[in-house]
């Protein structure tokens, strides 16, 4: 069995990947479905990931990378992307789908709908986002997570141009805007980054326990 600390020390962001080398389906399997069972504020799931295993594709998004050529060596790509748009639409369509799956009845679910629906009414665009954006990072964390349990390599990337990414996915038609990139697949040999001792806090200077 996974020694989950263990794994979570195998982990680094690798700087390089070995461009010949590429995830089996089940791995990719494996990452999409973590991706969706990642919990989100009020279970409302503002976010997508876009799976790319193009290489032309991932080719002409490095310049829009700050030329991080993992976008590139990388197996596949994955662009963590949020909602435009969280509105009463939206939300009444989750709200059906807790009634459907659960068999909930809508006189019960109705009072906290219609509270979400007046919620985020009052929230400004760039509030939305902002919030959305924190889900995008709660995926980040648990696909980080799954990436060392089952020995992928990967790179978190903050460090790119949204505007292009969402130019060449053509994101802007599904509603969706980019903000975040995680290359996946395996370390190259000769990564250097890949030897190198984490640096953390100590724990006791991390973590306040109070009793």
């Amino acid at each position: 069995m996974s020694d989950i600390i263990s794994d979570l020390n195998w982990r680094y962001a690798a700087k390089k990947l070995d461009a010949e080398r590429m995830l089996t389906t089940d791995k990719i399997d494996k990452l999409k479905e973590a991706f969706n069972l990642t919990a989100t504020s009020y279970g409302l799931q503002p976010i997508k990931m876009v799976v790319i295993r193009n290489k032309e594709l991932q080719q002409r998004l490095v310049p829009h990378s700050y030329g991080q050529e993992q976008v590139a060596q990388a197996s596949h790509l994955l662009v963590l992307c949020i909602e435009k748009q969280v509105d009463e639409a939206y939300i009444t369509r989750y709200f059906d789908q807790v009634a459907q799956i659960r068999g909930t009845s809508k006189e019960i679910l109705n009072p906290f709908k219609d509270s979400l629906v007046t919620n985020f009414s009052r929230k400004t665009a760039d509030e939305v986002k902002k919030w959305a954006t924190n889900q995008a990072y709660l995926a980040m964390g648990n696909l980080l997570t799954i990436c060392a349990v089952e020995k992928i390599d990967s790179c978190p990337m903050e460090g790119f141009i949204a505007m292009e990414y969402d130019r060449e996915l053509a994101l802007d038609a599904k509603g969706l805007t980019s903000v975040l990139v995680l290359p996946v697949g395996y370390r190259a040999e000769d990564d250097m980054f890949a030897d190198f001792k984490k640096v953390r806090k100590n724990i006791t200077n991390s973590v306040i326990e109070l009793t």
